[in-house]
């Protein structure tokens, strides 16, 4: 069925394919194991049956994201987009209902895609994506400085409009003026984590400088 949608798509004149696995392994007997080789299966069939480009959208909740992006890249994707989010219902009170939420994300969300791209640049053959969060230039800039290769926008184009993206653009170019870039592959990757580098021990040393920042703001530490 996935390879039918596939092939219809790419017929119609898709120039690429963005495979969002939205799935949700809420059986307490399927193994970790099992869930990462269902989207491996997915990818194989899907770039089976089309020639085009296939991206797949990432789910942060494996337990080792980096491992699982090495695993789809040799399985074939051409594109890592990071992530998906899975939508998740509220509860009301009230009529004692489940009920179907659709939240836009915030820029608060990018830290997360943000620091796996930083990771995985220079470690996967497929281009990186960013997606989640981006409400402004400072979002697109950050994406990219981290080591993405597009960055995508969707919930500030439903606020905003989709005339917004020429704001976004607009706001790109006035900060590479100001800092004298002439075009975006002179700071693409800049902040990335270098290939040869140990990337726990640079997580680990983010997460405890953070920590610090926080005391001293909280207790006027100099």
């Amino acid at each position: 069925k996935r390879q039918g949608y596939a092939r219809s798509m790419q017929d119609a004149g898709a120039a690429a394919i963005e495979l969002n696995i939205y799935y949700l392994p809420g059986d307490p007997h399927i193994s970790g194991r099992d869930v990462e080789q269902r989207h491996l299966d997915v990818l194989a069939r899907v770039a089976d049956a089309v020639t085009v480009p296939v991206a797949v959208k990432v789910s942060p909740q494996f337990s080792s994201i980096a491992e699982m992006a090495l695993r789809l890249d040799e399985a074939g994707a051409d594109g890592l987009v990071l992530f998906n989010r899975f939508l998740q219902p509220d509860i009301d009170p009230e009529t004692l209902t489940v009920v179907p939420a659709v939240t836009l994300s915030t820029a608060a969300e990018t830290r997360l895609p943000q620091t796996w791209i930083a990771l995985l640049r220079g470690r996967v053959r497929a281009d990186l994506a960013a997606t989640t969060g981006v409400e402004d230039a400072t979002d697109v800039i950050k994406y990219l400085l981290a080591g993405a290769d597009v960055v995508q926008s969707a919930s500030a184009l439903l606020r905003h409009g989709p005339d917004y993206a020429a704001v976004l653009l607009d706001g790109v170019r006035e900060w590479m003026r100001r800092k004298g870039y002439r075009s975006v592959d002179e700071f693409r990757g800049m902040l990335a984590v270098p290939p040869g580098a140990d990337g726990t021990g640079r997580g680990r040393g983010d997460y405890v400088s953070a920590l610090r920042e926080a005391d001293h703001r909280a207790y006027g530490i100099p």
